[in-house]
């Protein structure tokens, strides 16, 4: 009988986390595996925000820090959200945490009891579902399939609003598709929440200025639903700061006041040098975020054309983020070397092990017949990892 409470019990392990490590492994062994499951830019942190970290050290910034952040940080990101956004919102709005994960955490913490239903599109973050878990609420799933770009429709969010509905949760730019909600998709969805004024959205942005298409628009931008809109944002992806964890949360007072008070209870501010840090990078403006948009955008054709000459694979063309996923159902119940391929985690621990490249499995993301590929890595790695992904895949039979 376990000492370990049901609550730990009962939470999934990450399974980014987790093949990252089952690479790490065999790249200790000697073997070359191409790590292609982090989602994380294989860019460095900006010079100008190295500096303002430094210099904060320097200034003895190293005392406890405000728990909601700085002040002039938090104002930094209300001028973001009104240039960058059209937004309207106050300091006392936002809350700083340490990483977006932390802000998602506290949002649904605070706004979900037990037995309330939080509606998400599959396919999905992995630690959506798990938060959900965590606060003891029931996820409710929408599947979006491939040929709608991993989009749903107003009619797919209406059929799955119960009385019990409290929360919708969705990124846009999604991890893992990439896929991202136009200002008339997110209008037609807007349409739906009207009629549903208790039902409250978290707008997961983190990977807001990795966009290929007519721009980021945030559903916070619809008047009709503003107040019920949670936005998450930080600094790990557009800024190449996924070490430096710092993210934030948008809301009501209310609800930033309460994350405050869990966060308070939790972790406290978060590091007095990061949030330096993350000041110097919305104080510097975008030219940095852009050239790394734009390598991005070309990796993103550069894999896509590769990707779509494998014969099985079914892919469509990422709107955003740094990821592929790929439908592969096509390659289960083949074999190689006396190992079947029954599930997207078989054929991911496959490719680890054959290809020597380390994927995702969509199983994670809610979606079971997909595999996730991030492409942030170098053209030169990216090129052999799909070659290497394409022979394996060419043994099953």
């Amino acid at each position: 009988m376990t000492y370990l409470s049901k609550r730990i019990n009962n939470l999934s392990e990450s399974q980014t986390i987790k093949m990252a490590k089952l690479g790490r492994e065999l790249s200790a062994k000697g073997i070359d595996v191409i790590n292609l499951s982090f989602g994380e830019p294989d860019f460095f942190t900006p010079e100008d925000v190295k500096a303002a970290a430094k210099k904060a050290i320097d200034e003895n910034f190293s005392y406890y820090t405000p728990v909601s952040g700085y002040p002039d940080l938090r104002k930094a990101i209300v001028k973001k959200l009104k240039d960058e956004n059209g937004l309207d919102y106050e300091v006392d709005d936002i809350v700083v945490s340490t990483g977006a994960k932390q802000s998602l955490a506290n949002v649904v913490m605070c706004l979900v009891n037990p037995g309330d239903e939080v509606i998400v599109p599959t396919p999905y973050w992995v630690s959506y579902s798990e938060m959900i878990k965590l606060a003891e609420g029931e996820s409710v799933f929408i599947n979006a399939i491939v040929e709608n770009n991993f989009k749903i429709t107003p009619e797919e969010l209406e059929a799955a609003i119960t009385p019990k509905t409290k929360l919708f949760m969705f990124s846009s730019p999604c991890n893992p598709t990439g896929s991202v909600y136009t200002r008339d998709e997110l209008a037609g969805l807007v349409s739906v929440f009207e009629k549903h004024p208790d039902i409250f959205i978290i707008s997961d942005e983190i990977y807001e200025h990795i966009n290929f298409g007519e721009g980021h628009t945030s559903i916070a931008s619809f008047d009709s639903v503003k107040d019920r809109v949670i936005i998450i944002n930080g600094f790990s992806k557009a800024y190449a700061m996924t070490g430096w964890r710092v993210g934030y949360s948008v809301s009501t007072r209310e609800i930033a006041k309460a994350c405050d008070k869990l966060q308070g209870q939790i972790t406290s501010g978060t590091s007095s040098i990061s949030q330096r840090a993350a000041l110097a990078a919305y104080n510097a403006g975008l030219d940095s975020v852009e050239d790394m948009r734009k390598e991005f955008k070309k990796r993103r054709d550069l894999v896509y054309g590769l990707l779509k000459e494998i014969p099985g694979v079914n892919v469509n063309l990422p709107e955003g983020a740094f990821y592929f996923f790929p439908e592969v159902k096509s390659y289960f119940g083949k074999s190689y070397n006396g190992q079947t391929i029954e599930t997207a985690e078989d054929l991911s621990l496959y490719l680890l092990n054959e290809a020597h490249v380390s994927t995702v499995t969509g199983e994670a993301f809610g979606n079971a017949d997909c595999i996730r590929i991030s492409y942030a890595a170098a053209e030169d790695q990216l090129i052999k990892a799909v070659k290497q992904i394409e022979a394996a895949l060419a043994k099953l039979n």
